[in-house]
């Protein structure tokens, strides 16, 4: 991986757009203002199989900038398909397909020019299960710059700070950092893979349902740090905790049957919504 890594220049720093190609020298600047016009993500016409499996039907969604969106449903409706089309993960599962736009900050993902490295590191991923690397919490940390070819021991340090504390985690293990991540406890672990994430300078946050296996604490903890995180981030989260997403969610999107029933300023979704069949999901009559 370091290979295809190391050398990108450092071209989408906080509030520039993500850039997903290679680009000649000079021409950072120009490639990323053309972008700030554009939603962060979006999908035009989007449909998905798994083999004879649709999976995704004619999505149309657009997701705004440095703000919270949660995609919420019943299991099996496509939300977490959804999310992983923007970092294109659903591409390592045999048999899948996609037709119509998937687009980040008005770039198409399946243009021949995409960089999928460079892609993944500009929208990062937070899994349901914590998946800290069996190394220490600075390892952690250091791990992705040091593959992109950073060395500095200076700008590590940096780094590990900044990112850590980014995750609100920082005061909870500065003394530790040499420890095993794997003695963290699992709020802690969520945490800090938020971190491992930031410290690879994403644009955009995409988590899937990165709470639902922690305790109350823990999860007001993530939720916490992520309300802080939305004034630099795009957020995209699944969650089937419709409090979760009522807490802190700008905008909701609810999925059904791989269909998007509804998309709306989340307030109003969870107090006044339109659609009878969103009104339905959200008072409990079924999923």
């Amino acid at each position: 991986m370091s290979h295809q890594i190391s050398g990108l220049a450092r071209e989408a720093q906080h509030g520039a757009g993500v850039v997903l190609q290679r680009q000649p020298a000079g021409d950072e600047d120009e490639g990323t203002q053309m972008n700030e016009k554009h939603p962060a993500l979006e999908s035009k016409g989007l449909h998905l199989y798994y083999g004879d499996t649709h999976a995704l039907c004619g999505i149309d969604l657009e997701i705004q900038h440095r703000q919270i969106t949660a995609l919420i449903g019943p299991s099996g409706c496509g939300k977490s398909t959804f999310l992983r089309c923007f970092n294109r993960m659903n591409d390592m599962i045999d048999g899948v397909r996609t037709e119509g736009e998937i687009l980040v900050e008005g770039h198409n993902l399946h243009d021949a020019d995409v960089d999928l490295e460079l892609l993944r590191k500009r929208v990062g991923m937070v899994f349901q299960k914590s998946n800290p690397f069996p190394m220490s919490i600075r390892d952690n940390i250091t791990y992705g710059p040091r593959m992109a070819g950073v060395r500095d021991r200076r700008e590590l340090v940096d780094i590990v700070e900044k990112s850590l504390r980014q995750a609100d985690l920082w005061e909870e293990v500065r003394d530790r950092l040499d420890s095993s991540a794997l003695d963290l406890s699992g709020g802690q672990q969520q945490r800090l893979c938020i971190a491992r994430t930031l410290a690879n300078e994403p644009q955009i946050l995409l988590l899937d349902e990165p709470a639902s296996a922690l305790d109350p604490i823990s999860t007001a903890k993530v939720e916490e740090t992520l309300l802080q995180l939305k004034d630099d981030y795009t957020i995209v989260i699944v969650t089937h905790n419709l409090q979760q997403a009522a807490r802190i969610a700008d905008s909701t999107a609810f999925f059904m049957l791989g269909e998007l029933v509804d998309h709306s300023n989340t307030t109003e979704m969870f107090t006044n919504p339109q659609k009878k069949l969103t009104e339905e999901y959200i008072t409990g009559r079924f999923g």
